[in-house]
């Protein structure tokens, strides 16, 4: 099937070309729905910098079509400038180790904990863009 006829596919390519940090997660940063998304966003929203996020259930398609863009079974799976990062093991070790902080050019904060953050402070509201993707910048 080329791409031309899989518009799930088309659209995440297309959030993941056009967000400079995006976040496929179980649920939203203000209402993670597993354990994982959650430490992820944590680890993201104590670094600081904005990021875009989709839902992935809403429709199982969307965890279908990005594995098989990603080559990556889990989720979450986080995507910097059009790459895969990883899921919420690396990001975890990324923020322990101050290189999410550097990949995202930002400081990490002086009272940065030594271990990833466990839950996520309330964001902002997001964006709906097509019921499937939230914009947090």
């Amino acid at each position: 099937m080329s791409s031309t006829e899989n518009p799930i596919r088309d659209l995440i390519q297309e959030a993941i070309d056009e967000h400079e940090v995006i976040l496929f997660m179980k649920g939203t940063p203000e209402r993670p729905m597993c354990g994982f998304s959650a430490r992820t966003v944590a680890a993201l929203d104590a670094v600081g910098r904005p990021f875009a996020a989709v839902d992935v259930l809403p429709d199982p398609r969307i965890r279908q079509e990005l594995s098989a863009i990603s080559n990556w079974p889990t989720i979450p799976q986080l995507f910097i400038k059009g790459e895969l990062v990883g899921g919420c093991d690396i990001v975890s070790e990324m923020y322990e180790s101050g290189e999410l902080a550097q990949t995202l050019g930002a400081n990490p904060p002086a009272d940065a904990p030594a271990h990833a953050p466990v839950a996520a402070e309330p964001g902002a509201p997001p964006l709906q863009i097509d019921n499937d993707l939230v914009d947090r910048s």
